[in-house]
C-alpha cells in the first residue's frame, strides 16, 4: 500500500516521499500493456493481434516507467488534497540515481522524493492598522489655464505660408541629408523631410536659419551647432542619426515657412473642441476646459494612490517565502532552464510580483471581490461606444455592437485584459475604504517632482 511521509528541509520547503509498492503500480501496467496491444499496429501483424510477449519487449520498458511516475503522482495529489497542503506552482522530483534502474522485470518497492513550496499564512498590518496615505488634488490655476486655452487656439488654428523666417514661432518645413562641407550631397544619401518650430531648434541653427527663404540651404555639422544637451535628441530626431554622426556635415533645405495663426474664441472653436455639447459663451467654455483637466488630474492621482497602496502592501506585509523552492523551479520549471546568474538577477522583480500576487488573491478571496463575464463585454461595450463619442445608453443608435461584441467573446487577449483591468480596480477601490486616505491641495510642479511611491517603501520586513 503507497504511502507518504512529509519533512521539512528549509523554510516553508518540505520534502515528500511517496513509498509504492509492486501492487500499487503492476495491475495497471498490465491493463494498458493489454490496451496498447489491442491498438498497436505492427507491420506483419494484424490490429489488435500483436502478442503480448513481443509488445512487452518492444514497449514495455518506457509504459512501466510512466505507470510508476504515474502511480506516485496520483498519490501525492491525494495526499495534498487531504493534508490540504497549498503549495506554490507544482511539486518538484528531486533526482534520484536509482530511478533509472526502474525495471518491469523485478517490480519492487520504489520511493519517490518530491519537494514542495508551502504558501505561507500572514495577515496585512496596513489595513489592520488603517495606514495612512495621502490622494493629491492639483489646483488648476489660473496660469494652467491660460495656458491650456492658448495651446487649443493653437491646436485648432491653421497655418499660412510666409516669404521668410522672421519669427521664433514660425514653422520651418524642412529636409535634411548627409553631405560634404560644400553642402554636395552623397549619392543615394537618405532625405529626411522634418517640421519644427523654429523656437525648438538647436540655439546655433536658430540663429542661421532666421532670415532665410524658402529653397535656402544650409550646410553643418551637427557637433557645431549644438550644446551637449541639444545634441542627442538632435541627431535622434530630426536626423535618426547615432552618436557617431555628429561630426557629419548635413545640409538643411528649407522647403516652406509658415506662421501658425491661432483660432479665435468663439462659437467655431467651442463646437471644435466640444462637440455634441452645447458651449454657452467664453466663460462656459473656460469650465468645461477646466472640468476636463481636473478630471485628467484626478486619473494621474489616483493613479498614483494605487500605486502607493500596491508599494505599501508589498513591502509592509510580513511574508515568508520558501526561496531555495522558489529558484530551484524558476530555473527549472520554466519552458527553457535559467542559470543560476539569471534566477539571481530575476528573483527581486518575481518575488515582487509574487508577493502582490499572494496579498491581492487573499484580499479577493475574503472579501468576495470578483468580475462575471457579462460585466467585462458591459465594459468593453461602454468603451466602445464613448470612442464613437456615445454615451453607454445609446447601443440603439449602433445597430452593429452585437456583431462586434460576437466577435471580441472569441478575443481572448482583450476579453482577459479587461477582466484583470475590472478586478483590479474593484480590489483598489475597496482598498481606498481601508486606509486612512487624507486629501492634499498641492501645485502641478510640485505633485510632478514627487519621489516614486516605490523609492519610498522599499524595505521588505
Amino acid at each position: 500500500m503507497a504511502t507518504v511521509t512529509r519533512e521539512n528541509i528549509g523554510t516553508l520547503h518540505d520534502k515528500l516521499t511517496v513509498k509504492l509498492g509492486k501492487d500499487d503500480y503492476m495491475p495497471n501496467f498490465e491493463k494498458t500493456l493489454k490496451q496498447y496491444a489491442k491498438t498497436a499496429t505492427v507491420p506483419g501483424f494484424r490490429k489488435g493481434m500483436v502478442p503480448s510477449g513481443m509488445m512487452r519487449k518492444m514497449h514495455g520498458q518506457s509504459i512501466f516507467n510512466e505507470e510508476v511516475v504515474r502511480a506516485a503522482g496520483k498519490k501525492l495529489e491525494d495526499y495534498m488534497k487531504e493534508e490540504k497542503l497549498f503549495i506554490f506552482a507544482q511539486p518538484m522530483i528531486m533526482p534520484d540515481p536509482n530511478r533509472s534502474l526502474l525495471d518491469m522485470n523485478k517490480p519492487n518497492d520504489i520511493d519517490f522524493h518530491f519537494e514542495v513550496g508551502i504558501k505561507p499564512e500572514f495577515d496585512v498590518p496596513a489595513i489592520k492598522e488603517k495606514a495612512k496615505l495621502t490622494r493629491y488634488k492639483i489646483s488648476v490655476t489660473d496660469k494652467m489655464m491660460d495656458d491650456e486655452i492658448e495651446r487649443i487656439t493653437r491646436r485648432y488654428g491653421k497655418v499660412e505660408s510666409q516669404e521668410t523666417v522672421t519669427n521664433k514661432e514660425d514653422i520651418i518645413y524642412a529636409t535634411y541629408e548627409q553631405s560634404d562641407a560644400n553642402g554636395a550631397v552623397a549619392e543615394g544619401a537618405n532625405k529626411i523631410e522634418d517640421t519644427a518650430v523654429l523656437d525648438k531648434m538647436p540655439a546655433k541653427l536658430k540663429e542661421m536659419v532666421m532670415g532665410k527663404k524658402t529653397d535656402d540651404t544650409i550646410v553643418f555639422r551637427p557637433a557645431d551647432v549644438c550644446t551637449e544637451e541639444e545634441l542627442k535628441a538632435f541627431l535622434k530626431d530630426p536626423l535618426k542619426a547615432g552618436e557617431e554622426d555628429a561630426q557629419q556635415y548635413y545640409r538643411l533645405t528649407i522647403t516652406k515657412v509658415g506662421l501658425l495663426i491661432p483660432q479665435e474664441l468663439g462659437f467655431d472653436l467651442y463646437a471644435q473642441v466640444f462637440p455634441n455639447v452645447e458651449v454657452k459663451d467664453e466663460a462656459d467654455f473656460r469650465e468645461k476646459v477646466k472640468a476636463e483637466l481636473s478630471r485628467e488630474f484626478d486619473r494621474i492621482t489616483g493613479e498614483r494612490l494605487q500605486n502607493e497602496m500596491y508599494e505599501l502592501l508589498v513591502h509592509n506585509t510580513p511574508i515568508t517565502l520558501p526561496e531555495n523552492f522558489l529558484k530551484r523551479w524558476m530555473r527549472e520549471g520554466g519552458e527553457k532552464p535559467k542559470s543560476a546568474q539569471e534566477v539571481e538577477n530575476e528573483y527581486g522583480s518575481f518575488e515582487h510580483q509574487l508577493r502582490w500576487q499572494l496579498i491581492s488573491d487573499k484580499l479577493m478571496g475574503e472579501h468576495g471581490i470578483s468580475v462575471n463575464r457579462e460585466e467585462v463585454m458591459k465594459d468593453i461595450q461602454v468603451r466602445v461606444l464613448a470612442y464613437f463619442g456615445l454615451g453607454p445608453d445609446d447601443a440603439d443608435e449602433a445597430p452593429w455592437m452585437d456583431g462586434y461584441l460576437a466577435k471580441i467573446q472569441k478575443d481572448d487577449k482583450m476579453i482577459d485584459e479587461t477582466y484583470r483591468r475590472l478586478l483590479f480596480g474593484k480590489l483598489f477601490s475597496y482598498l481606498e475604504t481601508q486606509f486612512t486616505i487624507e486629501e492634499k491641495e498641492i501645485e502641478e510642479e510640485a505633485f510632478f517632482k514627487l519621489g516614486d511611491a516605490h523609492a519610498a517603501h522599499h524595505h521588505h520586513h
